[in-house]
């Protein structure tokens, strides 16, 4: 009797761990989609009501990436947790929808939020809310992140500090290969 309760608990837990791994690679998007998360990513779907964010002109390399965009609220960023996580004044705590960067201990993590922190903290953010999904299971609102016209979501990409990480549902699913 006691053999077949080791076997069944050997049994489950290899199963669980099978599990686990076919679960996750459905929201791990692979690299050949960040460009195409990029390119589909180039401007938000349209809410009415919003207002177009006037774009500056930059002399640095992001001033390509520069286009109107429409948002659903904007707020002054006062904190950054790390690379894809902030806190919007009055708004909340955001998570950068469609991007996964490094944690704590990991390779890249300090680049990534030092490069958040440069671009973000104590500016106004114009935040693009994921329809379909608005909270992760944490309670952060789920958006792309816009600073005087630039898409950061999409820039943490184009500079590898980030990955894509799809969540399904999302309004910005398009662009992340099987799931278009």
């Amino acid at each position: 009797m006691k053999g077949n309760s080791s076997k069944k608990l050997i049994f489950i837990i290899i199963a669980i761990i099978f599990s686990t791994m076919m679960f996750s690679s459905h929201f791990i998007a692979n690299t050949n989609s960040v460009y195409s998360f990029i390119e589909n990513n180039e401007t938000t779907n349209e809410i009415s009501g919003e207002k177009p964010l006037p774009t500056q002109n930059n002399s640095n390399n992001e001033s390509n990436n520069q286009t109107k965009v429409k948002y659903e609220v904007k707020g002054y960023c006062d904190y950054i947790v790390d690379g894809d996580t902030l806190d919007v004044e009055g708004v909340g705590r955001i998570r950068l929808v469609g991007v996964d960067t490094p944690e704590r201990n990991e390779s890249g993590y300090q680049e990534a939020k030092d490069y958040i922190k440069g671009k973000c903290l104590g500016k106004t953010l114009y935040l693009d809310i994921d329809n379909k999904k608005n909270k992760d299971k944490y309670g952060r609102i789920l958006a792309i992140v816009y600073v005087n016209g630039v898409n950061i979501n999409k820039e943490l990409l184009k500079l590898n500090y980030a990955e894509v990480l799809y969540i399904p549902p999302s309004e910005f699913q398009k662009g992340f290969g099987k799931y278009n």
